[in-house]
């Protein structure tokens, strides 16, 4: 079961308590679920409850335990359990994991994208300002992968560098409506263009708006820079990896098979590297699992630094995964070299779909 399956078993059981009489409520449009946080347990956590409480009339609680009722009868969720005021911590069934990375692998880059806002007319209306212009740029990306259709007007005209170097649209018009959301970012204190497209898009979007991007003298080199300390790098060399490790899967003659990342019982480590836990990769899941969630983020307040911080978080969850993917030495491909191999690439489909939206190129070589 997918987060977007689960979203609409939780409000499937939001309807049929108040068909049947149990809430009186107006029932959302959606549900949102989530890795739990601090306290919660599970693989996804839900607060339904607690926005249903207050028109229902009752405590959080107990709306939350007729809530469990009745998810605990439904397909794909073995256990279901209430914390704190009254949070939903839901458990999937075996094999989710696979369905989830199955289901990346499926819709490819297009993961997270939905019809949600479909229909919906948006109208942004940038400051005459580079960051503002690449800011909307992006917004806009982002709300056409949730179906929207963005209408795009600027302050000023859209500068010709803009255009050529920084890869914003041409076709953005000046004459703006008073319903457009307005887009003024703290100012870059910079011109970006010199860094190329791809650096200077992650230096304007990567920092929240109201934060000052680290541009100009002294700053610019760490957005070139390939290393670690640089967070685009990072990400850029987590997708790279994973296409080489499919070419070098498919040199050695095999490919990927969702399933279990773990052997059982776990086999002695080949040459000192580290087989993956279940922990590593639990978490990489959980992190591949919320991108749809960022993603509606992302376009409902206007801020790609969301998707860019969340780029980050998977690259780095990615990492400790991608030793053990291929085998080594005499060692055989194994049904969890092929579950490892499916979960890398799952995990570099997001990473350029995520990128792409970011309006910054995703190489298969760096």
């Amino acid at each position: 079961m997918t987060p977007v399956e689960l979203s609409r078993t939780v409000l499937h059981a939001v309807r049929r308590a108040v068909d049947e009489g149990e809430l009186a409520v107006a029932v959302p449009e959606r549900v949102v679920v989530a890795p739990p946080g601090p306290g919660g347990r599970g693989d996804y956590a839900t607060n339904v409850a607690l926005q249903l409480a207050r028109p229902a009339g009752r405590p959080a609680p107990a709306v939350a335990e007729l809530l469990r009722a009745r998810l605990l009868r439904a397909d794909g969720i073995s256990d279901v359990v209430v914390t704190g005021p009254g949070f939903l911590n839901i458990s999937l069934a075996g094999g989710a994991d696979a369905r989830l990375v199955r289901d990346i692998l499926r819709s490819g880059p297009r993961y997270g994208h939905a019809d949600d806002l479909a229909g919906q007319v948006v109208p942004l209306h940038a400051a005459h300002d580079v960051r503002a212009v690449v800011l909307m740029d992006s917004v806009a990306r982002v709300l056409r992968s949730q179906g929207a259709r963005p209408r795009l007007s600027c302050a000023g005209p859209i500068e010709a560098a803009w255009v050529t170097r920084l890869d914003v649209s041409s076709g953005i018009g000046t004459v703006t409506s008073d319903d457009a959301a307005l887009l003024r970012p703290v100012p870059a204190p910079a011109d970006p263009t010199p860094l190329g497209r791809d650096a200077a898009r992650w230096a304007l979007l990567h920092p929240a708006p109201h934060d000052r991007p680290r541009l100009g003298a002294g700053h610019d080199d760490e957005h070139l820079a390939q290393r670690e300390s640089n967070p685009l790098f990072r990400v850029r060399y987590a997708h790279a990896r994973t296409r080489a490790l499919l070419r070098n899967a498919g040199d050695l003659g095999f490919s990927v098979e969702p399933g279990p990342v773990t052997s059982e019982p776990a086999p002695a480590a080949p040459d000192g590297i580290p087989q993956p836990a279940a922990g590593d990769a639990h978490s990489l899941l959980l992190t591949l699992a919320d991108h749809p969630r960022v993603l509606a983020a992302t376009a409902a307040h206007r801020a790609p630094d969301r998707l860019a911080r969340h780029l980050v978080a998977v690259a780095d969850a990615l990492a400790p995964l991608l030793p053990s993917v291929l085998p080594l030495g005499d060692e055989k491909p194994s049904a969890a070299h092929r579950a490892r191999l499916a979960l890398a690439e799952a995990a570099g489909t997001v990473l350029a779909g995520g990128l792409t939206l970011l309006g910054i190129d995703a190489p298969e070589h760096l």
